[in-house]
């Protein structure tokens, strides 16, 4: 295979990546905008169906990208560094893939050529979430069909 036809995903390091490149590894599933709670002692995450204000549910995209770290202090921008450690991340997470040297799912808009492939796979939280503005304790949104 000539290297023109390898994915710049599967030949290029996450450092080696063009600002294009990183954000088209984001596959639209806004598992990311949903609030969790994290053990600390375990680091296990228990996410809720609870997501961001500022998530538009219906594109499955922050509504103020630019200004999402802003808006919303602890947002966490993906970076290399925070990719050292990415446990928190959704076991699905294109960045956490990588960074764990495991390959992009077949279902990822970069493999299968559409965005529809996350959400006919499961992998979207569009139609299954809720605004933080309407949630009342999170203890009672915690969910379990998220890895």
């Amino acid at each position: 295979m000539s290297p023109s036809a390898i994915p710049f995903w599967a030949h290029k390091s996450l450092s080696q990546m063009t600002p294009e490149e990183w954000e088209s590894l984001c596959d639209g599933c806004a598992k990311c905008c949903l609030h969790r709670f994290e053990d600390e002692e375990t680091r296990e995450i228990q996410f809720t169906n609870v997501c961001c204000r500022y998530l538009d549910q219906s594109v499955c995209r922050c509504s103020d990208y630019p200004n999402r770290s802003i808006n919303v202090p602890d947002c966490v921008s993906i970076t290399l560094e925070v990719l050292e450690d990415p446990y928190w991340l959704p076991e699905s997470c294109a960045y956490r893939l990588l960074a764990e040297g495991k390959p992009l799912p077949e279902w990822h808009p970069l493999v299968s050529g559409t965005g529809e492939t996350v959400i006919y796979s499961g992998n979207s939280v569009g139609g299954r979430v809720i605004s933080e503005l309407q949630a009342d304790d999170l203890d009672h949104h915690i969910i379990d069909w998220i890895r």
